[in-house]
């Protein structure tokens, strides 16, 4: 299994971000073929107290990385990167990594 994660730092609006987040980018992002699984997960703390560096968690899972690449090459994957770019660019990290058993 692949992942790519997006890890995204606080907003300057938290429900600004969450009504952009939850209504519009993450309904797009589920649609990206091959997708099997998207995980999201809002962080609220750390270990050593207070709010931490990061707001939001998203887990997309694919079967492997040809998947992840066709499903970010189709027309719904690319109308999620445009629609993350549009609202979160300064915010998102992403990255891609694979599950170990």
């Amino acid at each position: 299994m692949v992942k790519l994660i997006a890890l995204y730092k606080h907003p300057e609006n938290k429900e600004a971000f969450d009504e952009h987040y939850f209504n519009v980018h993450g309904p797009i992002t589920e649609k990206i073929p091959g997708l099997r699984k998207m995980e999201v997960t809002k962080i609220v703390g750390s270990p050593m107290g207070g709010e931490g560096k990061y707001y939001l968690l998203c887990e997309m899972y694919y079967d492997d990385h040809e998947a992840l690449k066709q499903g970010l090459k189709s027309a719904e994957g690319k109308a999620s990167g445009k629609d993350l770019m549009g609202f979160a660019a300064e915010l998102v990290t992403l990255m891609i990594g694979e599950e170990v058993k």
